[in-house]
Order: C-alpha cells, then sequence, then structure tokens
C-alpha cells in the first residue's frame, strides 16, 4: 500500500471515498468545482487495486487540489468495505473535527457534506449523521423501482436486526463526529463485505450496552435533497442474498450474542461521552 502524505496544515473534515474501476464513471470535474467552493473539507481517495486508469485519474486529481485530496493505493482489491475502514484510518490520522466515507459516483452530491455538518453543529449529541433517500414531496430521489423495493424490504429487516427504527442502512454517504468511540468503529476489520453500514451501527450499539433509546439520540438520519442512480451501478439478485445471509450474520454476531465492546476495541459510549474531537497521538 502507497500513501502520499497529507499536506502540514489542518482541516476540519477528510472524506473517504472508496474507488474500484471507476475511470468510466468518477466525474473528476465535479470533485475540483466543490474543492474550489470549499475551503476545510479535503479528500482521500482509496483506490481499491483498480485495473483500469481509475488510478492515474486520481493521481491527477490529488496533484491539482493544492494538497486537499490524498491518494491511498492499495496493492489488491480488498473490497469496498476494508478500502473505507483502511481510509478512515488514515483520514483519523489528520485530528480532524468530523470524518465520513462517500461513494465515488456522487450519488449523493457533494454539497450534502456541509448539511451533514450543519447537524453536528445544532446538535452537540449527535455522533453519526446517515444520508437517507426518502422519496419526499420536494426532494429529487431518483432510483429504479426494483431497487427502491429491494432496499426498503432490506432495510425492514435491518431495522428489526439493529433494534433501530433506521430507514435507509446502504446510502453511502455518512459523516462522523470524531470521538474515541466513533473512531473505535473502525478499529478491526469488518465481518460483512456487503452489509458493513449495518455492522457499523451494530457496533455502535454495543457500545451504548444495547439501549435503544440512547442509540436514537447520537444517530441522525438526514433526508436527501437529490439522489440519483447512476448507471453502472448493478445490484444483481446474488448481492441481494448475499446482503440478506451478511445480515444473519450480524444478527448471530452482535445481537444473540451481544459481543462486549472491549471485545470490538470501542470505548464504551455514554450520552456523557465528550463531543470535542478526538486528537490522535
Amino acid at each position: 500500500m502507497s500513501l502520499a502524505p497529507f499536506p502540514e496544515n489542518s482541516v476540519k473534515t477528510v472524506v473517504v471515498v472508496p474507488c474500484y474501476n471507476e475511470a468510466q464513471r468518477i466525474d473528476v470535474g465535479r470533485f475540483r468545482a466543490f474543492l474550489a467552493k470549499t475551503s476545510d473539507i479535503d479528500f482521500l481517495l482509496v483506490d481499491d487495486g483498480s485495473t483500469d486508469q481509475t488510478r492515474s485519474l486520481l493521481t491527477s486529481l490529488a496533484q491539482d487540489s493544492g494538497g486537499r485530496v490524498t491518494v491511498c493505493g492499495l496493492d489488491k482489491n480488498v473490497g469496498k468495505a476494508e478500502a473505507v475502514r483502511q481510509g478512515v484510518q488514515k483520514a483519523l490520522v489528520r485530528s480532524p473535527n468530523f470524518v465520513g466515507y462517500w461513494d465515488a459516483d456522487l450519488a449523493t452530491p457533494l454539497e450534502a457534506i456541509d448539511q451533514f455538518r450543519s447537524v453536528f453543529l445544532e446538535h452537540q449529541e449527535i455522533q453519526l449523521v446517515l444520508g437517507s433517500r426518502v422519496p419526499l414531496l420536494g426532494r429529487s430521489i431518483h432510483r429504479r423501482t426494483t431497487r427502491q423495493l429491494l432496499g426498503r424490504s432490506f432495510a425492514i429487516a435491518a431495522s428489526l436486526v439493529l433494534r433501530l427504527p433506521v430507514y435507509d442502512t446502504q446510502c453511502g454517504a455518512k459523516l462522523f463526529r470524531v470521538t474515541p468511540a466513533t473512531s473505535g468503529l473502525f478499529a478491526e476489520p469488518f465481518h460483512s463485505r456487503w452489509i458493513f453500514d449495518v455492522e457499523i451501527l451494530a457496533r455502535l450499539s454495543c457500545a451504548t450496552g444495547w439501549r435503544v433509546e440512547e442509540m436514537q439520540s447520537p444517530l441522525f438520519e438526514y433526508p436527501l435533497d437529490r439522489w440519483d442512480e447512476i448507471a453502472g451501478s448493478k445490484l444483481r439478485l446474488r448481492d441481494f442474498l448475499a446482503a440478506v445471509i451478511e445480515l444473519a450474520g450480524v444478527f448471530w454476531r452482535y445481537t444473540l450474542r451481544r459481543k462486549q465492546p472491549s471485545t470490538l476495541a470501542i470505548p464504551q459510549f455514554s450520552k456523557k461521552t465528550s463531543t470535542q474531537p478526538h486528537r490522535a497521538a
């Protein structure tokens, strides 16, 4: 694995973007336009062992970013879950106030990052903001009907497993307030390859002692103003079945066994947990 060093100046927010063979889909122009409009949001782009021209595109974007884009190149494909985990660990070295991950296809516009951050500024108890693709009137949420139905079915099942009334676990836009508790969520590899988002929520639940009334407080689902399904992103039936099998694994590992936080390297969380940024040594 190769990693270009971060610049010396400090930033408030670092967003991890996992990329695998995205040369035909990644919109470098949208990243450049967003960087030109902001000054305190940086990106860590993880090339997950791509076999196309993804690495060179990401490197070019980084070279033109004035140090605000860093490329983390993985020597082999490890899957989105592990790519995100390694990326977040690298991002935490910068000691940001907020860290998150975003899908490379930008189905969720980058402008939503600031909307997510506004939630943290208004609600000091919030630890995690999840993008939610709720097809409300006045919002532009474009998803294929079959994908919408499968997504809702999975979300209902995930909600039952997690014992949380979460509407959308799988949206690829999430932002965390950096604390010892949230940093610990990425300390160990995920058991899930497809539904690591659900496993993150399960780990956070374990860190609360599985008290649902406390879990609802640090979580905030943000109804997205816009989400566009990008061509080339395919959900096959076998992928859905694999997700269901992994959900059963989450249920066994975190609900039935109720794995203790100490075995997950996650500090015990409570409503009194400090909301000050965790500073890495």
